[in-house]
């Protein structure tokens, strides 16, 4: 039987990783090489490029701003064997360090929390990209990593029967494995200005704060599913999002 890393090795990025391999509630488990979650492309060599096709990817989204778009391009955009897209997560919510520095109980699970309620057409216009999307595998990606790209890692999984421990413990390998990325990521928080203690409250990967957002979905919304719907997904696409995982 075939094996497969969860982790990716590039030496372009350091959290592309694979949301396969994950138990589900019917005693099934989530499949491999079919959806991936990363930080940004921009630094991925002409062989981390290969090496992602060769695997079978054939759909990216990112999730960055246009603003973080023009600073560090995407190497997909106009790839001929990769359709690109483009859905900016959490675009419309105040500055992330605004947020943590007017709350002094801040984390993380509150920006997850307000992303959910407020963010819902650009949730909803990524989940549909990726429940449309053409067989192989389809990799979205944020800066990081971590926070727009945990929410949708999290709903996909939920919506796939995936319980919610082994949900927090996805979203938490960011902190295990991506050292020096958060590494730079701290230093140019710093370098405009972010008060240490807000840089490292934002780069945290608390697992309490994923719990926090779980909790919400299921207290506000009745579950992933019930989620998904509300925010316009068809039954049909619902299915297909988890159908991609799990079949």
């Amino acid at each position: 039987m075939q094996t497969f890393d969860r982790l990716i090795a590039l030496d372009g990025a350091h959290n592309v990783r694979d949301l396969g391999g994950y138990l589900t509630a019917d005693g099934g488990s989530t499949r491999w090489r079919s959806i991936l979650r990363g930080d940004a492309l921009h630094a991925l060599t002409a062989a981390d490029i290969e090496n992602l096709v060769d695997q079978g990817l054939t759909t990216v989204i990112d999730l960055r701003s246009e603003s973080e778009i023009t600073a560090e391009a995407n190497p997909f955009t106009g790839h001929d064997r990769v359709s690109y897209h483009n859905t900016s997560l959490f675009g419309a919510m105040a500055p992330l360090e605004m947020m943590a520095d007017a709350i002094s109980s801040f984390d993380m699970g509150h920006r997850y929390c307000r992303g959910l309620d407020e963010c819902q057409p650009a949730i909803a216009e990524v989940l549909g990209k990726i429940a449309d999307a053409p067989d192989g595998a389809v990799l979205f990606h944020c800066s990081a990593g971590k926070d727009r790209t945990g929410i949708i890692s999290a709903l996909l999984l939920a919506n796939a029967g995936v319980e919610e421990k082994t949900i927090i413990e996805d979203y938490a390998l960011t902190a295990t494995i991506s050292g020096p990325l958060i590494s730079l990521l701290r230093e140019r928080a710093l370098q405009r200005g972010i008060r240490p203690t807000v840089a490292d409250v934002v780069l945290a990967s608390e697992p309490a704060s994923m719990l926090r957002a779980l909790a919400h979905i299921s207290a506000t919304y009745g579950g992933a599913r019930s989620y998904l719907s509300a925010i316009g997904l068809s039954d049909a696409a619902i299915d297909r999002l988890a159908s991609r995982l799990t079949a």
